[in-house]
């Protein structure tokens, strides 16, 4: 990711859109690989807290990617439509934007 690495956005700066390795099958790897951790520690921890904890982990993520950050892509990226067209959200292929029309 370079100098692209971040999580969250921030507004002042501008970088590139990051479409290779990685990201190239998913467009949030990175949230991809924290969620498949908090799901192994509430596998190897089962009990109401890291339910819990795993739950609202999910909620976050999605409210995150969902309503912050895809939005500023679009707003900043014209390409992140097209990408986002042909990558899943968090798996490959699973969470695809549709084309309007």
């Amino acid at each position: 990711m370079g100098a692209s690495w971040r999580v969250g956005v921030d507004v002042s700066e501008h970088t590139p859109l990051v479409t290779q390795g990685p990201f190239g099958k998913v467009r949030h790897p990175i949230y991809t690989a924290m969620v498949s951790l908090a799901i192994a520690i509430a596998l190897m921890v089962p009990n109401l807290l890291t339910a819990v904890a795993l739950a609202f982990w999910l909620v976050a993520v999605q409210v995150q990617t969902r309503l912050i950050e895809d939005p500023y892509l679009l707003r900043t990226h014209p390409e992140f439509n097209r990408y986002a067209q042909t990558t899943g959200r968090f798996l490959p292929l699973v969470g695809r934007r549709r084309p309007k029309g």
